[in-house]
């Protein structure tokens, strides 16, 4: 039993399907769940499914695997899904895994088989194909050295069937999972209604002298309490000149009156992920200067919002965005016209004060995967988070929205949130 309410069916066979389509004739693709990775001692880290496996799968659980053969003259193998046995010891240890009962129910998939026979079923099963897809990781962000199952199981197969045609699994599914089903576009607003009620959370509790772990509490206390597995990504909760650090997680310093906190955190439902941004003054009031900046920031943000459409590149989105960002930097008097003509292309003025990109994919993996340098289309989902960083000020402000593309333009699922400086205000004087 997981926390989250089962996800229905339809979208693991419907995602299937479409990634069926995309392979070659007589070809088979076989994906991997994530191993359980060792900690210390006898320690594991908590388990996280591989998100390939979870979107073609629905499966969410340890040593198991998903074979996909269209055209297999073997009819129980078009769609395989193998997952662990289980037995009165691991029930009695670790607790309930899946019965094949509970992983068709889960998944779509009829033909269920114990890992424990996969390389005795699947042998013959692959030397009837002509070429073999697999999976790495090739998130463009990825800069894991650990090895991990995907790349294991890609070694092994090499070497076991040399004379194979391998395929690389990772373009289709990038490029399928980029654009959101209708199921999991609805997870990923549930998860956004959590962030919604962990903000007015840490709203009403922050004042000066709280540590910024006492705030990660806080946040993570009303993630797990609205049935979330956890943080979707280590929180940001920066206060003072640490929100000049974009990727500062520590989290150890005592929030002081007259400075600004920023939280960067989002919640993990169902595998689907959040990913918020705000910014408050942790004596519940901004200053002239603070809010000065925090208003510029926030129109950049509804300026980039009506840039994002189908079509539209993101590289050169992102381009606009610069445009529109070095103006505020000028009305700010952080840059001269000056400065801005004179400056070297290949080290831009702005980035004095906005060095990281505007928007990313969001899905089931905080920087998700998609094709960036492919135009947007409808059903996908982005960031949106300008941000302005003044060490010498002590001022860093980033505000981000989790924003969908439609045929129409764009809809912000989190513009119902709190973000208006006066808003934020009110939430933490009331």
């Amino acid at each position: 039993m997981k926390r989250y309410k089962l996800i229905d069916n339809k979208l693991f066979s419907d995602n299937r399907k479409r990634f069926s389509k995309q392979l070659q004739p007589n070809s088979i693709a076989i994906l991997q769940s994530n191993d359980i990775m060792p900690r210390n001692g006898d320690a594991s880290f908590d388990f996280k499914q591989n998100s390939d496996m979870f979107w073609l799968t629905g499966i969410d659980q340890e040593e198991c695997a998903v074979v996909i053969f269209p055209d297999c003259p073997v009819e129980s193998f078009k769609e395989a899904l193998f997952i662990k046995r289980t037995n009165e010891h691991i029930a009695v240890w670790d607790g309930h895994k899946y019965t094949k009962e509970e992983a068709t129910a889960a998944s779509g998939i009829q033909n269920v088989f114990w890992m424990d026979e996969f390389e005795s079923l699947t042998r013959s099963i692959i030397q009837m194909a002509s070429k073999v897809y697999l999976n790495t990781n090739e998130n463009d962000r990825a800069s894991n050295l650990a090895p991990y199952k995907d790349l294991t199981f890609a070694l092994q197969m090499r070497n076991r069937f040399p004379l194979h045609q391998f395929e690389r699994a990772a373009p289709i599914l990038h490029r399928l999972r980029s654009v959101k089903h209708p199921i999991e576009i609805e997870y990923m607003k549930h998860a956004v209604e959590i962030s919604n009620k962990m903000l007015d959370r840490v709203l009403k509790f922050v004042k000066p002298g709280v540590k910024e772990y006492e705030i990660e509490a806080e946040v993570i206390h009303e993630y797990i309490r609205n049935g979330a597995t956890g943080h979707s990504f280590t929180p940001i909760v920066a206060s003072g000149k640490n929100a000049c650090v974009l990727h500062y997680i520590t989290n150890t310093d005592t929030c002081q009156d007259g400075d600004l906190v920023l939280l960067d955190s989002g919640a993990d439902y169902g595998n689907y992920i959040s990913d918020m941004t705000r910014v408050f003054p942790v004596n519940g009031k901004f200053s002239s200067r603070q809010k000065e900046v925090y208003n510029s920031v926030l129109y950049v943000m509804r300026e980039a919002k009506k840039l994002l459409k189908p079509g539209v590149l993101l590289m050169e989105y992102h381009g606009q965005v610069c445009q529109i960002m070095e103006k505020v930097l000028v009305d700010l008097k952080l840059l001269t016209l000056d400065q801005i003509k004179n400056q070297n292309p290949a080290a831009p003025a702005f980035k004095k004060y906005y060095m990281h990109g505007t928007s990313h994919f969001i899905g089931l993996d905080v920087h998700d995967v998609g094709m960036r340098y492919e135009p947007m289309q409808a059903g996908m989902m982005f960031s949106c988070e300008p941000g302005i960083y003044i060490p010498e000020e002590g001022i860093g402000i980033r505000l981000e929205n989790e924003i969908l593309i439609t045929e129409n333009g764009c809809i912000d699922l989190m513009e119902h949130i709190p973000i208006e400086a006066d808003h934020i205000e009110t939430i933490m004087n009331s």
